[in-house]
């Protein structure tokens, strides 16, 4: 049924789409060359995907949203600075040295008042805020975290979110993996699962897109 109308995404392209999509902040560009220069590097996120994510909050005029690992805090500041001055955003992340990499730049950018970082496993940090009775109060979660977690941090944020909410999911193609069936290490069969499960699930709507490594917006139904 698929009809291949992608284009080779070749580094040209890549930087070509970049330019062409994202419009960054100056404290964004220097998190972003910072992080470059980190060993761990690869774990950033596509500077896509933060515009993605930026208009995804905008566009629902999000007030309230998770960010479920942060790494050097490229995400964290991507969704701050989509937030209105009263926005908060819950950081999960468990090392604190990858965070406070970006913790400079979110002051710089003016939302480091908007930022509440956990330093907590996020599975805590959520369940914590279904117990608090804040379930459906949520309008935005991103997933970035670990693999194993995913369908856990999924489902956690599906209660936390209203309906009408998104939770953006990226790796979901991972690095191509999901698709070799040879493949079946934790993290591949983890996320192969939750896409499956993802695809079938009737509380959500959803799309994959083949953005950085491959990320899923998942639309929660009004009720």
């Amino acid at each position: 049924m698929a009809r291949d109308k992608t284009y080779l995404v070749t580094s040209e392209m890549r930087q070509y789409v970049e330019d062409h999509s994202c419009r960054f902040h100056p404290a964004q560009v220097k998190l972003i060359q910072a992080t470059n220069q980190h060993a761990a590097s690869r774990m950033m996120g596509d500077p896509s995907q933060h515009q993605l994510m930026q208009n995804m909050c905008r566009l629902i005029r999000a007030k309230k949203t998770l960010d479920i690992g942060v790494f050097t805090g490229c995400s964290a500041l991507a969704i701050a600075l989509a937030l209105p001055s009263d926005g908060k955003l819950i950081a999960c992340d468990v090392n604190d040295d990858f965070v406070s990499i970006g913790k400079p730049y979110w002051k710089e950018a003016g939302v480091d008042h908007k930022i509440d970082l956990r330093l907590a496993p996020a599975t805590e940090t959520l369940q914590k805020l279904i117990d608090e009775g804040q379930s459906g109060t949520f309008d935005f979660a991103f997933i970035d975290a670990d693999k194993a977690g995913y369908d856990s941090y999924y489902e956690l944020s599906l209660k936390l979110l209203r309906p009408g909410g998104i939770i953006i999911i990226d790796n979901v193609i991972w690095s191509g993996s999901i698709i070799d069936s040879k493949i079946q290490d934790a993290d591949t069969v983890a996320i192969r699962s939750l896409n499956d499960k993802i695809q079938k699930d009737d509380r959500v709507d959803a799309v994959m897109l083949t953005v950085g490594d491959g990320c899923t917006l998942v639309f929660k139904h009004h009720e």
